[in-house]
C-alpha cells in the first residue's frame, strides 16, 4: 500500500474563522482553509490576518490542510 506525503506550500492569513481554522492564500492564488497542527496549538500560537505561515496540504482534498510553522518577517 502505497501512503501519501503531505504537500508543503508558504501561504498568507486571510481571514480568522470559527473553531480555530484559518483561511489562507496560497503564492498561487489559491485558497485554503486550514487549522493549526498540534505542536502549534500547544505553544499557543496566535495567528492574525498577514502572517505568514507553512501548510502542509492534503493528499485528498487541496482545500484544507493544517498549519505547521509560523514563518518569522
Amino acid at each position: 500500500m502505497k501512503t501519501r506525503e503531505a504537500e508543503a506550500a508558504e501561504a498568507e492569513v486571510v481571514e480568522l474563522l470559527p473553531s480555530a481554522a484559518y483561511r489562507l492564500k496560497l503564492a498561487n492564488e489559491d485558497v485554503v482553509v486550514a487549522h493549526a497542527a498540534g505542536a502549534t496549538k500547544a505553544n499557543f500560537l496566535r495567528l492574525r490576518p498577514g502572517d505568514r505561515v507553512r501548510v502542509e496540504l492534503s493528499p485528498r482534498d487541496k482545500t484544507r490542510g493544517r498549519i505547521v510553522e509560523l514563518l518569522k518577517g
